[in-house]
């Protein structure tokens, strides 16, 4: 019995010693594979503390930016990658489909990204009007400054002007826009004197009026416009794989290209940690005083941040599971690092190396999909900025105490619906496009800056949602097209064995003739 109990005891021990080593092997790859992550994380939570521990230094604007200068650094090393990889990736990505397979991916693809996004605009007009965040009075915000205005018949007009841009090269630097002039008119009345005089001569008299009209002027901003770069390369790209061999040299090149900026996201990445950093601690550096912010305005913060939450952490995980049958907490823990990005660089466009970089490394999402799905959601899919739009906008007829009918919240919701595929991947972008929402319902323009005081830190959580809609999507897509990528891939393989079958006869021929003519030599030596 003894004997009995010390074997048991025995193999207890050799089991827990093996379960201990297990486990450290397991700590350390995990440790190993998620270094990145743990890293960035790492960087946000210290770069929260840095920013609050120096807000009593009472730093100088131009120390503000000595120290964000790191940061600095990251956002022009990503910026810098962003147009070789939509170009090169979509390029390649539309070129290795056919024409019939990327027309279903791209219906695909517009489909969630339009689903999603009026997901995104009902769940922010649900929210304003259940919290009611603008109850108060208009009093307690500060000093308002003029913001530009537009015509949304203009901003749209300019959304497909970008579309078709009439230089490529001047595309990748700048992007048009409607600006506004005053123009002198000059219009001859005839005036009849009886009018004036109640004669009965019926004299006329001719008269000059000058008055001045203000007209829309063709303009410039800096900025790439990325929707034109990526009308041009999925047309480029279906092109060339319908030119099969004739096409291949610049499949190559462009496949190299996007390869190589591949690996320079790689070694940049390890200096993403410093720069996230360096970023959110700048920033919060340099914010306003959170204890002057008006009851309103918090209310108002809490009311996006609730909308956010809800879309990003219920919805898409929920239509993520519902298509394809699988985890998506797994799937988002992929995303990680992405979405720390996001939220540093508080930039879609900047994100989009990394992104690349999580879905097909860590998520195995198939580089044809993220190559078409990411570069185009980057451009027009923006579920968290829709939300945004549509939830400020009526938290400003709110603060105007101004009643919205049933068909102004419609008008607000496609308007902010098409305003955020409009909207560039770059900070605060949304702003640009929140004048296009008010003007629609006729709500005072001038009122957005009531909300930059905080706008700042929104910018990052709206980021990063679009980050994780474009992502999901790309998830989705890929589960929904299996079957056309699973034929293309036997398309292919078909196509190498009948190329080898083609070469195959002929040495079979070479080698039939050879032992012909062997077999006549030798007959001739025997006579």
């Amino acid at each position: 019995m003894q004997r009995f109990r010390e074997g048991i005891h025995i193999r207890t021990m050799k089991a827990k010693r093996k379960v201990e080593e297990i486990s450290k092997e397991d700590i350390k790859a995990f440790l190993k594979k998620n270094a990145f992550v743990l890293f960035t994380v790492a960087a946000v939570v210290v770069g929260i503390i840095l920013g609050f521990a120096l807000r009593p230094y009472k730093m100088t604007y131009r120390e503000v930016k000595y120290f964000s200068f790191p940061g600095e650094l990251l956002m022009r090393m990503l910026q810098m990658l962003v147009l070789p990889l939509l170009v090169s990736s979509l390029i390649t990505g539309m070129a290795a489909l056919d024409s019939k397979a990327s027309g279903k991916m791209g219906m695909r693809a517009v489909i969630y990204y339009m689903t999603t996004t009026f997901i995104a605009v009902f769940i922010g007009i649900l929210i304003v009007l259940i919290i009611h965040p603008g109850k108060g009075s208009k009093a307690e915000f500060g000093k308002q400054q003029k913001i530009e205005q537009i015509s949304p018949a203009d901003a749209f007009l300019d959304l497909i002007r970008n579309m078709f841009p009439p230089n490529l090269v001047q595309a990748c630097t700048q992007q048009f826009k409607t600006r506004y002039g005053k123009r002198v008119v000059h219009v001859t009345v005839t005036v009849n004197d009886t009018i004036f005089n109640n004669s009965t001569n019926g004299t006329q008299e001719v008269m000059e009026i000058t008055r001045e009209e203000v007209i829309p002027v063709p303009g410039q901003v800096n900025g790439v416009n990325a929707l034109g770069l990526v009308v041009f390369s999925m047309c480029f790209g279906l092109i060339i794989g319908n030119m099969k061999e004739q096409g291949q040299l610049l499949r190559d090149f462009f496949d190299s290209l996007n390869e190589a900026i591949m690996r320079l996201v790689a070694i940049i990445m390890w200096y993403a940690p410093i720069g996230i950093l360096f970023l959110i601690a700048g920033k919060i550096v340099e914010m306003d005083d959170l204890t002057q912010m008006g009851g309103q305005l918090g209310m108002y913060t809490i009311t996006v941040i609730i909308g956010l939450l809800i879309h990003g952490v219920l919805i898409l995980p929920t239509l993520y599971f519902v298509i394809t049958r699988q985890n998506p907490f797994i799937f988002i823990a992929g995303l990680l690092q992405a979405l720390v990005t996001a939220l540093g660089t508080s930039s879609s466009s900047a994100t989009l190396p990394v992104t690349f970089k999580c879905l097909e490394e860590n998520n195995k999402i198939d580089k044809r999909i993220t190559r078409f799905v990411l570069p185009v959601g980057a451009t027009i899919n923006m579920d968290g900025t829709a939300l945004y739009e549509a939830l400020a906008a009526l938290f400003i007829a709110q603060v105007n105490n101004i009643e919205m009918n049933f068909g102004q919240i419609i008008t607000i919701s496609i308007t902010a619906t098409a305003a955020s595929i409009g909207a560039a991947g770059i900070p605060q972008a949304g702003l640009v496009t929140m004048v296009i929402v008010l003007t629609s319902v006729g709500l005072p323009t001038d009122d957005i800056t009531l909300i930059i005081a905080v706008d700042w830190f929104l910018d990052r959580l709206r980021t990063t949602t679009n980050v994780l809609g474009d992502s999901i999507g790309a998830g989705i897509v890929e589960f929904l097209s299996r079957h056309e990528l699973r034929s293309k891939d036997v398309e292919m393989g078909n196509s190498v064995l009948e190329e080898k079958e083609r070469k195959k006869p002929y040495k079979l021929i070479s080698q039939d003739s050879d032992f012909e003519n062997d077999k006549r030599t030798h007959s001739e030596s025997n006579m």
